[in-house]
């Protein structure tokens, strides 16, 4: 088997790129160097890296949110769906990652909590806003899961596995996202608003990395592809891939429930 030269894959995956995947990389490259930028800010200007009030925020949404885009663009591709599903499913996926960033930047510029904060009118529109677009989320990746899972998939065994492994662990990081939000809201409500700033977070170690084992997953069997193995032998590296990935989560998901 001939193995493509990078500039020759580079090429071809150029040319095959849809209108809106194209939108949605530049999107997603712009969250990333947002994230950077604030990682330099952090530097200049100091303070704590950690809490609901620091740059570590604008820094790790920015290059989640836009590593995440990437990702479910590419991954994405590989899913059957209606040209104007998929531009519709993207397309809001696109914008709602703007509004998330742009958010949680905005009110860590005002030294404000972004997340479940209802003090002033205005932090309570950032924060439902905040709140919204991540029902969005969980709605679009949702569907692309739901997808994957039932099988509409164009690709070799490998991939097909290591997609739906992916999708199901971001199935996993969304719900974690879910009852971070939900600890948030219950501990707030019932007066503890300084606790549920600190703890409503309990959850993150877990959720970031489940969210990107779409990525990871898929990534490697693309890889693997490019190799002399057989697909046989791709599909059972796959497979050990996505059961030490699921044994990572765990891992992730025992430290977070002991550290509560």
């Amino acid at each position: 088997m001939a193995v493509e030269s990078p500039a020759r894959t580079a090429q071809a995956l150029l040319r095959a790129q849809r209108p809106i995947e194209r939108i949605c990389y530049l999107i997603g490259a712009a969250l990333m160097a947002s994230g950077v930028v604030h990682l330099a800010v952090f530097a200049v200007d100091g303070g704590p890296f950690l809490g609901p009030v620091s740059w570590r925020k604008p820094v790790t949404f920015g290059l989640s949110f836009g590593l995440t885009l990437i990702s479910v663009t590419w991954v994405a591709s590989y899913l059957q769906l209606p040209e104007r599903m998929r531009n519709w499913l993207l397309g809001i996926f696109a914008v709602d990652s703007v509004v998330e960033v742009a958010g949680i930047t905005l009110q860590a510029w005002r030294k404000v909590p972004s997340h479940l904060n209802t003090e002033t009118p205005f932090n309570a529109a950032v924060a439902f806003s905040l709140a919204f677009g991540g029902l969005v989320l969980v709605l679009v990746l949702g569907l692309l899961a739901v997808t994957a899972l039932g099988g509409r998939i164009d690709g070799p065994p490998s991939m097909r596995l290591a997609l739906r492994a992916g999708f199901a662990l971001l199935a996993a990081g969304l719900a974690a996202g879910i009852a971070m939000i939900a600890r948030g809201e219950v501990l707030i409500k019932s007066g503890h608003r300084t606790e549920g700033y600190d703890s409503a977070g309990f959850l993150k170690l877990f959720h970031g990395v489940t969210l990107h084992a779409v990525l990871v997953l898929p990534l490697l069997a693309w890889l693997l592809a490019r190799t002399s193995r057989t697909e046989e032998q791709r599909t059972t590296l796959v497979a050990r891939a996505a059961g030490l990935y699921v044994a990572v989560a765990v891992v992730a998901l025992a430290v977070s429930l002991i550290r509560m």
